[in-house]
């Protein structure tokens, strides 16, 4: 017998004598519960793989959590140590077996495909895992690989939903659970939950909120994708109404101006977390005439109620009931709330003003 087919009998015998649904009762019969594998990587994740763990716990649940896979740890905070993914971190503290977290570097992998198929899961459910799956993981589980995305596809498919749909300015979002296929987030839709949109929430945020209601969707889900009937209830996507979610660049960081406040503030919320948003202003002392140019994240920020005229100074920076008061494009006016200096700590605006002593604040 193979090393590996060995370390899978290992599986086996662990997952049977520790699952939490397995009876108290030696003589009493038990229905085999059905293998589910689960995918995913950072925290959001955690919250889905948390109310798979809580259901597969009833004594009645159709099904247990058989393996979990993950990112392979990476160094964390702040490249000091290499940690575990969130998922992974989570699983073990929840008592769940180290031998049955995989960590494939890639999902396609012979080694990996060969662990899962003596698994022999009949369902698997991705959330934000953060690899792609071929073709050959694919036709694996018998009732398919279902995944939970963070945006009401078709709209927004793609690396980014949350962070590109907030930077649009929408005013409603949702999470879906789909088929996965070859395609890009393409497949069948199973359900969707939709949610309004507050024009201050941020991208971490939302996107906490979303995966808490895509683990009750999926849940909800649960029967009719473990005895099939979700296959044939599924709905083909729309592709006349697909739209696109590209990872988003570091590069994109950056502010402008010349744009509108409106287009400013939703890509502040959009930014959140990583890779935030970053402006260069230039600080101007009157007595001896000297400009030095600062880098500032911008952290906070709102919409000004107000429309600048043209005759005002457009590039001064003013403050006011607590905001600093940036002129923008099409005379509107951004009120940034927060910000940070490079290595320094985020600080309102109030303390960030006080801070200049007197020196001008201008645009770059």
């Amino acid at each position: 017998m193979s090393p590996a087919a060995m370390m899978l009998r290992r599986f086996c015998c662990f997952s049977t004598a520790v699952s939490p649904s397995a009876s108290s009762s030696s003589s009493a019969p038990t229905a085999k519960k059905k293998p589910l594998v689960f995918l995913g990587s950072p925290q959001v994740s955690a919250t889905v793989l948390d109310a798979l763990f809580n259901a597969s716990s009833s004594p009645d649940s159709p099904f247990e959590v058989a393996a979990i896979v993950t990112q392979p740890p990476a160094r964390r905070n702040r490249g000091k140590k290499i940690m575990p993914s969130p998922v992974a971190q989570y699983a073990l503290d929840r008592g769940f077996s180290p031998e049955l977290i995989l960590t494939p570097e890639r999902a396609g992998e012979e080694s990996f495909l060969y662990t899962l198929r003596e698994l022999n899961p009949d369902i698997c459910i991705t959330a934000a895992y953060g690899n792609i799956l071929p073709s050959k993981f694919l036709k694996i589980p018998p009732l398919g690989t279902v995944n939970i995305h963070p945006s009401l596809l078709p709209l927004y498919r793609g690396a980014a939903p949350v962070q590109r749909a907030i930077q649009d300015g929408v005013k409603e979002s949702g999470v879906s659970l789909a088929f996965t296929v070859r395609a890009l987030d393409a497949g069948p839709v199973i359900a969707s939950q939709r949610w309004e949109v507050d024009n201050r929430i941020k991208a971490p945020d939302l996107l906490d909120l979303l995966f808490s209601e895509g683990s009750k969707l999926l849940i909800r889900e649960l029967p009719s994708l473990l005895d099939g009937s979700a296959q044939a209830k599924a709905k083909p996507q729309d592709e006349t109404k697909a739209t696109l979610a590209p990872k988003i660049t570091p590069e994109e960081s950056w502010l402008c101006f010349n744009e509108e406040a409106v287009a400013l503030h939703n890509k502040v919320r959009a930014f959140a977390g990583w890779p935030g948003t970053r402006a260069k202003f230039a600080l101007m002392d009157k007595e001896n005439g000297q400009q030095n140019v600062i880098e500032l994240k911008i952290i906070t920020t709102r919409v000004c109620s107000e429309i600048r005229g043209e005759g005002g100074e457009v590039d001064g920076i003013s403050f006011a009931k607590g905001a600093l008061l940036v002129p923008c494009g099409g005379g509107t006016v951004l009120e940034v709330l927060e910000v940070q200096l490079p290595g320094k700590k985020v600080v309102d605006a109030a303390a960030f003003w006080n801070g200049l002593r007197g020196q001008t604040l201008m645009k770059v």
